[in-house]
């Protein structure tokens, strides 16, 4: 092989690493963001108010939160059961709150409407067993705009008209609680 020729083969070698460069497949990572296959977030402490008290979750919110393009994480404040859920890009598995209670077993009703705290929220119901529970519902945009269902935040940041990360919480209050059945 003439010295011409080794130059040759050293470029196209180079060329094709620059052209093919930008598609390989990035490092594995096991930074700051993740721990132990599990995505690690700060979470915010207070949401409206209400100071935030970490919850484990189930093995179904386990499992469907490693499916999840984002994190999701529960807590307590008082009464209230908060869901939270970072969400990375635009998903169809974020979907309306009302569809996770419908699949858990509750009956829902007055969906409405209602000026939280923080601007506009979508509530509702949700009824089982006699433990009556009012669900409300908002996502917020890396700019603060609001969303008061799934649907509308979705095409807004499939369109690009919102952006990322996005934060989406609802909150679960006790209305009333099962009657004690006397023996």
């Amino acid at each position: 092989m003439t010295p011409l020729d080794s130059g040759r083969m050293i470029a196209t070698v180079m060329l094709l690493l620059a052209l093919t460069w930008p598609f390989l497949p990035g490092p594995a990572r096991n930074g700051p963001d993740e721990h132990a296959g599990r995505r690690m977030t700060e979470w915010p402490q207070v949401v409206d108010g209400e100071l935030l008290r970490p919850l484990a979750m189930s093995d179904v919110e386990r499992r469907f939160a490693a499916q999840f393009p984002g994190a999701i994480a529960r807590f307590a404040a008082g009464d209230a059961r908060w869901i939270l859920r970072l969400v990375e890009q635009p998903t169809r598995m974020l979907h309306p709150a009302a569809d996770c209670y419908r699949g858990l077993g509750y009956a829902i009703r007055d969906d409405r409407l209602s000026m939280g705290t923080q601007g506009l929220q979508r509530c509702f119901a949700a009824t089982r067993s006699g433990a009556v529970l009012t669900v409300c519902e908002r996502i917020v945009d890396a700019d603060g705009r609001s969303f008061s269902d799934a649907s509308s935040w979705y095409w807004a940041a499939v369109l690009g008209r919102s952006r990322g990360p996005w934060l989406a919480m609802t909150r679960a209050v006790p209305l009333a609680r099962p009657t004690e059945v006397a023996r």
